[in-house]
């Protein structure tokens, strides 16, 4: 399952600068003879992201109501990408420098092969699920509606080539095709890198622009991919907008972009924006300042039509990016230097309470498409659970609990069998 995965552990390529403790302006300076140190950064917040996702993927969840998305305009989507995008540099980028555009390319197409596979089996798997669930149980909802997948099961003939074609995409399975195609563009981002690093950041500008031309007056509707022949509906992860995302973490880790300075005032400043854009970019806390001051609420009301296309999700509007930036210096700062503010120092119970946290969070992280691809399962399976309680504290509580549990459970497998332990050792 690992070896699907679009979002590469670091282990999985064995350049040089895989896996220290360095800063991404510093991975293609390193010698073949520094010592392996893992960066726990990477990892860590992938696997927070892992988390978020599962409960957010969860139907009906009353935790949801607690996610980063319900605070600003990013979310663990943002997250997600701009680390896979890390994840890739490591992954990919050692290929290409030693081997050549070529075969770099070649193992980019392997990649987005096994993640194509890895995308129709988590459909097929899913669906017949939910089929089961309506043909075996004898319950008030109808699960395969619930996923908007009857029109699969009522004309599944042209519909199966659909999801073979990409042209059917169902929302709930919009993740992984948007990252086939975005990890599709690599060879092209590689080969414009000959010419320099400017080509590149100006074509992932104009791509990015080619989704949203709203920015230079050319109307709202932009580049897309359809997501099903019966509707007008797009696929609700635009990867034209979305690569801009992809390939700022790739080029940090690569190099291209300089670390962020250390700075105080930059934080304060960062900060600031996620503070005051919340009552913009979340329904939820605007609600709160309207509650507390009903003049606030009316002079803010009017820029959330201003600002829709700004910060919008689908095309990754310019807002999500700046706020994902500000978040993510935050998080920088917070990690520290090879992140060693997130490594427990001492022998306090704290301390090895958090070092071991850590490490459950760092491998969910490492073995992120094995998680990835159970937790939109366990989603289903679990939302099918509450819908049989009458959705308490309490029971939500355990559901969830239960769900990390089983998540954190997938990810020691996925790590045990990548170990490849039936083999002799020397």
């Amino acid at each position: 399952m690992a070896d699907v995965s679009p979002f590469p552990s670091p282990k999985q390529d064995p350049g040089p600068a895989a896996n220290r403790t360095v800063s991404p302006g510093d991975m293609d300076h390193i010698k073949t003879t520094a010592p392996r140190v893992r960066d726990p950064r990477l990892d860590f917040y992938r696997g927070i992201a892992m988390f978020i996702i599962l409960v957010a993927h969860i139907p009906g969840n009353r935790w949801t109501g607690w996610i980063p998305a319900r605070f600003g305009f990013s979310d663990a989507t943002e997250i997600f990408v701009f680390c896979s995008g890390m994840a890739s540099a490591i992954a990919f980028g050692g290929s290409y420098a030693k081997q050549g555009w070529a075969l770099g390319s070649a193992r980019v197409v392997f990649r987005c092969w096994q993640v194509f596979w890895a995308h129709i089996g988590l459909f097929f798997f899913v669906a017949m699920t939910m089929a089961a669930l309506d043909t075996y149980g004898a319950f008030d909802k109808t699960y395969i509606n619930s996923l908007n997948l009857q029109h699969f099961f009522n004309n599944p003939a042209p519909n199966l080539v659909g999801l073979f074609t990409l042209t059917y995409v169902p929302n709930y399975f919009d993740i992984l095709p948007m990252y086939l195609v975005v990890l599709a563009l690599m060879p092209l981002m590689m080969g414009v890198e000959r010419i320099g690093v400017w080509a590149v950041a100006l074509t992932s500008a104009l791509i990015w622009l080619a989704a949203n031309p709203y920015l230079i007056g050319l109307g709202p509707d932009g580049a897309s991919l359809p997501a099903e022949p019966w509707s007008e509906r797009e696929w609700f992860f635009n990867p034209f907008g979305w690569q801009l995302l992809f390939f700022t973490g790739f080029a940090f880790m690569k190099g291209w972009l300089p670390k962020p300075p250390v700075s105080a005032l930059l934080g304060l400043a960062a900060a600031a924006f996620l503070i005051l854009s919340a009552p913009f970019g979340s329904w939820k806390v605007f609600l709160w300042v309207d509650a507390a001051n009903g003049d606030l609420g009316d002079m803010i009301r009017p820029w959330w039509k201003t600002t829709a296309q700004w910060r919008e999700k689908t095309d990754f509007g310019l807002l999500r990016y700046a706020h994902f930036l500000a978040l993510a210096y935050l998080g920088w700062l917070i990690a520290g230097t090879g992140g060693k503010r997130l490594i427990a120092s001492g022998h306090s119970l704290g301390a090895r309470v958090w070092a071991r946290l850590l490490k459950i969070i760092t491998k969910v992280g490492q073995q992120s498409l094995a998680v990835f691809v159970f937790s939109m399962a366990l989603a289903r399976l679990i939302g099918f659970a509450l819908d049989q309680t009458e959705r308490g504290i309490a029971i939500t509580a355990l559901a969830n609990l239960a769900g990390f549990a089983l998540i954190i459970t997938c990810a020691y497998a996925a790590g045990w069998f990548k170990s490849h332990p039936w083999r002799a050792k020397r």
